[in-house]
């Protein structure tokens, strides 16, 4: 059980680290990216934008801490 729980807590260090916001923002563009698969013109829009605009906003949050 100890080996399970530090399995857990490294991949949670892992992927959310310090900045939640990024891990749930990515998360939120994977969805959003599933659900325009159908519609590829749209996707190949809105995702890079999407990652674009979590990007930038990550780096004026972290300028203004």
């Amino acid at each position: 059980m100890r080996y399970l729980r530090a399995f857990g807590r490294f991949w949670w260090d892992f992927i959310v680290g310090d900045t939640p916001e990024i891990a749930v923002g990515a998360l939120a563009i994977l969805v959003a990216a599933a659900l325009l698969h159908h519609l590829r013109d749209a996707a190949v829009v809105v995702v890079p934008l999407a990652v674009v605009a979590l990007l930038v906003g990550s780096a004026l949050r972290g300028r203004s801490d």
